[in-house]
């Protein structure tokens, strides 16, 4: 057998997946916990991946999809009454996380609501953690700084970039007078001051 063929068998095989696993609550339990090790989820996102699992093994095996979806709900119950699982601890991280690299509340919301966030969670994670980081005018500022746009460009490029770097504030969801505040800063220190400040629209 030559190189090329031996290698091309070896890629092949790692290619091929093995055929799902018959849907067991204590499966389901354990796919539970090897997701959430790996990823933050939600009780609405981690229903959704159990869900998967359920339906590709369904269509596999010919077992009955709604058996399967009565032990995920109780998988997501079991982890939700231990406190595994908890949207609005979920939620103050992922906003957290996001206001970090300058997301707009609008935004923060929209990723939220995507992955099943309730919003009464998203709407108490945005107020505690936004009043901590000085607001939507903050956040603009952290994502001007990040793409080097308004202010944090060199100072003979922000007139002709002006345009082009209001629309990419507007991308991400901030409100004309928001980005235009940072667009049209006179320098990064006097954008901070007005951060600190807590003047915005």
């Amino acid at each position: 057998m030559n190189d090329a063929s031996r290698y091309g068998g070896t890629a092949k095989r790692r290619r091929e997946k093995k055929p799902p696993k018959p849907v067991t609550e204590s499966y389901l339990r354990n796919v539970a916990l090897w997701y959430m090790e790996r990823y933050a989820s939600s009780a609405a996102n981690l229903k959704a991946v159990l869900m998967r699992r359920v339906r590709l093994s369904s269509a596999y095996h010919g077992s009955d999809p709604a058996e399967g979806a009565e032990m995920v709900e109780a998988v997501i119950q079991r982890y939700t009454e231990a406190g595994i699982l908890n949207d609005r601890l979920f939620a103050e991280t992922r906003v957290r996380s996001l206001v970090a690299r300058g997301t707009s509340t609008k935004m923060i919301k929209r990723k939220l609501m995507e992955k099943g966030v309730s919003s009464d969670d998203i709407d108490a994670a945005l107020a505690g953690i936004l009043d901590q980081e000085n607001g939507e005018l903050a956040s603009a500022a952290r994502y001007a700084r990040r793409r080097r746009i308004g202010p944090f460009r060199l100072p003979e490029k922000r007139e002709e970039n002006r345009d082009r770097d209001m629309g990419a504030l507007a991308r991400q969801g901030f409100g004309f007078g928001i980005a235009a505040k940072v667009v049209d800063a006179e320098s990064p220190e006097s954008l901070e001051e007005e951060i600190e400040d807590g003047c915005e629209y």
